[in-house]
């Protein structure tokens, strides 16, 4: 029986990681609940995987969790470029990895960790 896993991240703030994903990945809107009013839920596109945001006011952000996000890019250093502008933050420079990846450590705007990835 096939299964897909989508990681969903819960936010105080949707518009903000909506805007954020998009603008540093290209992410776009797929579903939205409701379709009018307050959003609760928003799936994004990414390629071919998923990535849902949930609303919740009551949810702290800051402090990352034991959840890694992993996206790989085409152009690394042009995607780090746009972090900081979009409110995210770069962790530290890029690093070849011995299993053919070069790759770098942000946080989204929540503080959220998110590996971001390119094959070399």
């Amino acid at each position: 029986m096939p299964a897909a896993v989508q990681p969903i991240v819960v936010t105080p703030d949707v518009h903000r990681l909506q805007a954020f994903y998009r603008d540093l990945l290209g992410a776009e809107p797929a579903e939205r609940y409701p379709r009018d009013g307050a959003v609760f839920f928003v799936e994004l596109r990414i390629g071919d995987a998923g990535l849902g945001i949930v609303a919740n006011d009551a949810v702290e952000t800051g402090t990352p969790g034991r959840v890694l996000l992993s996206v790989a890019v085409d152009t690394l250093d042009d995607v780090l470029s746009r972090v900081e502008p979009l409110g995210g933050t770069v962790l530290g420079e890029p690093n070849d990895m011995p299993w053919g990846q070069r790759v770098a450590h942000i946080r989204d705007p929540d503080g959220n960790a998110v590996n971001l990835t390119q094959a070399i």
